[in-house]
């Protein structure tokens, strides 16, 4: 079963989910392929009961937090994201491909410039709210590069020389 996951992390993010739990996203999702959207809602206002649609075959299913979103991100085939650092680092760390979404409602975004580069990097799409069911449509996954790993031994041996030691 093809499933989209969705997380707005520790936020409040209402916009996000109403967008993508609209009649036309649903409709997008449905006509690509997808059978299931899961929702991380975190401190969303909205009734995560009445999120879906009833013309629409995509299962939807929400939680508001876990200890851990590993599992939810290893089943997923197509994950949408608000633009923070560790949901797109952990989303890009396990494969996915990742639509980011940006929250213009933040002020000082600096969520907007990470969306960027690693958009302009070729890992990631990205929009707003208001376009996100364009994003959908005009999607090409297979476009999307791989996140390199990271390289922790090289961090440690950079604080080694730093601090002198050997």
């Amino acid at each position: 079963m093809k499933s989209v996951f969705v997380t707005v992390g520790t936020t409040s993010f209402d916009d996000l989910i109403a967008a993508v739990c609209c009649p036309a996203a649903l409709q997008v999702l449905q006509s690509l392929g997808y059978e299931k959207l899961v929702l991380q809602v975190g401190r969303c206002a909205l009734d995560p009961a009445l999120l879906g649609s009833p013309d629409v075959a995509v299962e939807v299913e929400a939680f508001r937090y876990k200890e851990s979103l590993a599992e939810d991100l290893r089943r997923a085939d197509l994950v949408i994201s608000h633009a923070g650092a560790g949901s797109c680092l952990e989303t890009l760390e396990k494969g996915k491909p990742l639509i980011v979404v940006i929250n213009e409602k933040l002020m000082n975004n600096h969520q907007l410039e990470l969306a960027k580069q690693l958009h302009k990097d070729g890992h990631v799409l990205y929009c707003n709210c208001s376009t996100l069911v364009e994003t959908l449509q005009s999607m090409e996954l297979s476009t999307l590069k791989p996140f390199p790993p990271g390289e922790p031994e090289k961090f440690a041996l950079f604080l080694d020389q730093v601090f002198g030691i050997q």
